[in-house]
């Protein structure tokens, strides 16, 4: 009746629970196919860094397109993309993303998937969760560096303002990039704070 909203295994609090759906482009769907044609049994995760916009409020004027594929296969699949002529980088550190990735407006990050990572499937195509983009935005400074500090503290607010968000599914993906307690805390001391 959309009285109680979900919050995680057994845990429910009053409101209406309304589903996170990021937005699949054309592009995202044609890079999609092209991967799962070239490697049918992978399994693959892509989404825009533009989907945070609507939880930010310094827009950044640049976007990557974050494709993530099981640990064995990231070589290859930056080496087809590479060949396919996209702005491609696997794993970028700190520095190739200063040096290299400000000349781009929007590039192709590969990366692994960890594994039990909590994905949608969206038009037959596998993208985040609201639950994976809040740890990874936690877990990840180097790549979400636009999206640290206040402005993370935002993030998290305005998501779990909008839109449902299971907590457990949450903490049990953190857990699976070790973070769990370090990010638990930031919950506790950061976002619950202030609801």
């Amino acid at each position: 009746m959309g009285i109680l909203k979900r919050k995680g295994r057994g845990l429910f609090c009053l409101g209406k629970g309304i589903r996170y759906q990021p937005e699949v482009s054309i592009k995202l769907k044609s890079i999609y196919k092209k991967i799962q044609k070239e490697f049918p049994f992978l399994k693959v995760c892509i989404w825009n860094t533009s989907v945070l916009n609507e939880f930010m409020i310094h827009q950044p004027g640049r976007f990557y397109i974050i494709i993530e594929v099981e640990k064995d296969a990231a070589q290859s699949v930056f080496f087809f993309l590479k060949e396919s002529k996209y702005p491609v980088f696997i794993e970028p550190t700190i520095e190739i993303i200063e040096k290299y990735m400000p000349d781009e407006k929007e590039v192709l990050i590969v990366k692994s998937l960890v594994s039990e990572a909590p994905l949608l499937r969206l038009n037959g195509i596998n993208t985040v969760s609201i639950e994976k983009i809040l740890v990874d935005i936690f877990c990840d400074d180097i790549i979400f560096s636009a999206q640290q500090g206040s402005e993370m503290r935002t993030i998290f607010n305005e998501a779990f303002g909008k839109y449902s968000v299971n907590e457990t599914r949450m903490l049990r993906y953190a857990d699976r990039r070790r973070k769990k307690e370090s990010f638990n805390n930031y919950l506790k001391t950061k976002i619950r704070q202030q609801n």
